[in-house]
């Protein structure tokens, strides 16, 4: 069999496991975001709901707070949530929290996804396109092209300008072969290195990252007003 050929079904035939991320503190929000409201579902229900969706994903994960294990827990029950394994408790970095939800897969797994809690409005598309090109590649992260002037700035004075067509905007699911990924994010805890970004920690290993296809729509809920943004892009969806 070619190398391609042997790529191509590797690709057809893969399934992943997932770790879900929502161990944040919610600081810009002012109260926890994930149980909030979003057109008639909580927020992390809605993000929950999206894998339990997909036949191709085996597993979750859910990594949380240790004050909203209970929550987690009634939420996972309340919305028929079947696919949800485990809830276990994060650590004190985002890095920790994604490490302690990787060593809870199956260890079967032949890829992971890792994604924030807070990215409801994430499709069965943007996941399956992470998936193959990491089943191709070793690692990728779904992405969409910058569309504002970006400045790098010092104490509010401008110092650059970065060339906009060459800046992409990250978000999750972030997907890797588990070996890669649990090799990168145990580096970083040992050296006390904290990433916002999964990717980050592959790329300080040498690994090469490819982007997959983001959505406008995957926003992350940060703010009050992402909450009318996410039932706005719910209402155009017609759930």
């Amino acid at each position: 069999m070619s190398k391609i050929a042997d790529i191509i079904r590797k690709v057809k035939n893969t399934t992943c496991s997932v770790v879900v991320v929502a161990a944040g503190t919610s600081s810009r929000m002012g109260e926890d975001k994930l149980f909030l409201d979003l057109a008639g579902k909580p927020v992390l229900a809605r993000t929950l709901l999206a894998f339990e969706k997909c036949d191709f994903v085996d597993e979750v994960v859910l990594v949380t707070r240790l004050e909203s294990l209970e929550k987690a827990g009634d939420l996972c029950r309340d919305h028929h949530i079947q696919k949800v394994r485990k809830i276990i408790i994060g650590g004190e970095t985002r890095t920790e929290s994604a490490l302690a939800g990787l060593s809870s897969l199956d260890k079967d797994a032949k890829i992971v996804l890792i994604h924030d809690g807070a990215r409801p409005l994430v499709t069965e598309e943007v996941i399956r396109d992470a998936m193959h090109t990491a089943a191709m590649y070793g690692a990728a992260a779904p992405a969409v092209p910058v569309v504002d002037t970006v400045k790098e700035a010092e104490q509010g004075v401008v110092r650059d300008t970065p060339d906009r067509s060459r800046l992409m905007a990250v978000q999750t699911p972030q997907a890797f072969e588990p070996n890669i990924i649990k090799g990168a994010l145990t580096k970083a805890v040992k050296e006390k290195k904290s990433y916002t970004d999964d990717c980050a920690a592959v790329e300080a290993m040498g690994f090469t990252v490819r982007l997959s296809k983001g959505s406008p729509e995957n926003i992350k809920i940060t703010q009050p007003m992402d909450i009318y943004t996410a039932e706005a892009v719910i209402r155009s969806r017609h759930e």
